[in-house]
C-alpha cells in the first residue's frame, strides 16, 4: 500500500512536471513591424534582390492573413491598421474607431493600462493612417490636426516619425511641441539627430511632412528608430510595446516602382533584424511582422539570383486584397500559423501576451 502511494505520488508529480513544462510562456514584450503594402510576392523580390535570405527568413512560424474590412472588399490602411490595432473590423477611412465611429482600445491603450511603455515609429507623417490607428480615434484619417492633438494626451513614450507640421503649423495656431515639452518629453526636430536624444520620453520628428525614399538617400532611419525605441522602451520592467512600421512600401506600390519598393522592403528588412536581434537576447519578446494591406498587384516575371535582378508587374496602381504574410518570433509565436482575417493578428498578441482577449470601446 505505500509503495502504491508513493507510486501514485510520483505519477502526479511527473503529470504535473509535464504539465509546467507544456504551459506556454508569456512574453513581456510585444514588437509588431508593419510593413505597408507588403504582400509575399514583395517579401520574395526583396529576397531576389537581396541574392539571398533576409533577416523575414529568421522566423520559425509563418501564417496568412486576409485584408477586407467591414463592407468593401478592398481595404485601405485606415481599416487594415484599425483591424491589427483593435482586433475589430472597421469602415475603409477610419481610425480606430469601429464602423459607426466608436472608438476602440488598441494595443497601445491595453499596454499602458497594465503599466507597460509604449512606442509608435515610422517611414511617414507620424499622423498617416496606420501609426494614427494606434493611439488616435477618428472617423476619418484625413483629420491630422486633430489626431496629432490626440497623440499629445496618447502617454505614448516613444515617438519617431515624420509630419512636425501638424504639430506647429496648425490652422488654430497651437504649438503642440510645447505641450510635450510640459508633459516631460523631450522633443526633437528635423535639425537634430534623434538617436543621441536623452531622456524616458522622446518625440523625434524627422521631417516637416514625410521623409525621404531611401533611393533618395534616408539611410537607414527606420532600423535606427527602433533601435533608439528599444533602448527606452526596455527600461520598463513590466514590459513594453512597440509598433514600427515600414510605410512606403505601399508608396512604392501605387507608384507601380519596383526598384522603389524592392529598397524600401530592404530597409523594413533591417528594422526588422534590430527587433530580431533584440528578441533573441532579451528572451522574453514576442515579434510580429505583417501588412495592413498589398498594394499593386505585383507579379514577379523573371530575376537572377546571382545577380539581384528582380523582374515584375504591378497589375493596378491600388490595394489589392491579396492575403499578407504574418512572421512570428518569440513567446506565443506558434499561434500565429495558418490562414485568418486580420483582426486575428490583434486577438493572437494579446492570446500570448495575457492568455485573454479585451475587446471593448473606449
Amino acid at each position: 500500500m505505500h509503495r502504491y502511494l508513493l507510486l501514485c505520488v510520483g505519477l502526479l508529480a511527473g503529470g504535473l512536471s509535464v504539465q509546467a513544462q507544456q504551459t506556454p510562456k508569456r512574453p513581456k514584450n510585444v514588437i509588431l513591424l508593419i510593413g505597408d503594402g507588403m504582400g509575399v510576392n514583395q517579401v520574395y523580390a526583396a529576397q531576389i534582390a537581396n541574392k539571398g535570405p533576409l533577416h523575414l527568413n529568421r522566423f520559425p512560424y509563418l501564417g496568412l492573413s486576409t485584408t477586407h474590412p467591414v463592407k468593401d472588399f478592398i481595404t485601405d490602411s485606415g481599416a487594415g491598421g484599425t483591424a491589427l490595432s483593435t482586433g475589430v473590423k472597421t469602415k475603409n477611412g477610419a481610425v480606430a474607431v469601429d464602423s459607426a465611429n466608436r472608438p476602440q482600445v488598441t494595443l497601445a491603450e491595453l499596454a499602458k493600462k497594465r503599466k507597460l511603455s509604449t512606442g509608435i515609429v515610422t517611414t511617414c507623417d507620424i499622423t498617416d493612417a496606420t501609426p494614427a490607428d494606434f493611439y488616435a480615434h477618428q472617423s476619418s484619417r484625413s483629420q491630422h490636426e486633430a489626431i496629432a492633438e490626440q497623440m499629445v494626451n496618447a502617454d505614448l513614450d516613444v515617438v519617431i516619425g515624420g509630419g512636425m507640421r501638424y504639430f506647429f503649423q496648425r490652422k488654430d495656431g497651437k504649438n503642440l511641441l510645447e505641450d510635450f515639452k510640459k508633459k516631460g518629453y523631450t522633443v526633437a526636430d528635423t535639425s537634430q539627430d534623434f538617436t543621441v536624444a536623452t531622456g524616458k520620453k522622446l518625440v523625434a520628428f524627422n521631417a516637416g511632412m514625410n521623409p525621404i525614399k531611401v533611393k533618395e538617400g534616408r539611410g537607414p532611419m527606420l532600423r535606427q528608430e527602433v533601435e533608439k525605441a528599444l533602448s527606452i522602451l526596455s527600461e520598463n520592467k513590466n514590459g513594453f510595446f512597440l509598433m514600427a512600421e515600414g510605410s512606403q512600401i505601399d508608396w512604392a506600390g501605387h507608384a507601380n516602382d519596383l526598384e522603389y519598393m524592392v529598397t524600401e522592403m530592404l530597409d523594413f528588412d533591417k528594422a526588422v533584424g534590430a527587433a530580431l536581434d533584440f528578441a533573441e537576447k532579451n528572451g522574453e519578446t514576442l515579434v510580429i511582422v505583417t501588412a495592413d494591406h498589398e498594394t499593386g498587384g505585383l507579379s514577379l516575371t523573371g530575376g537572377d539570383w546571382r545577380n539581384g535582378v528582380v523582374e515584375g508587374k504591378f497589375i493596378w496602381m491600388n490595394h489589392s486584397a491579396n492575403p499578407v504574410p504574418v512572421f512570428a518570433y518569440g513567446p506565443g509565436s506558434e499561434l500565429f500559423r495558418g490562414i485568418f482575417p486580420n483582426v486575428e493578428v490583434n486577438k493572437r498578441i494579446q492570446q500570448a501576451w495575457w492568455g485573454e482577449t479585451i475587446l471593448s470601446r473606449k
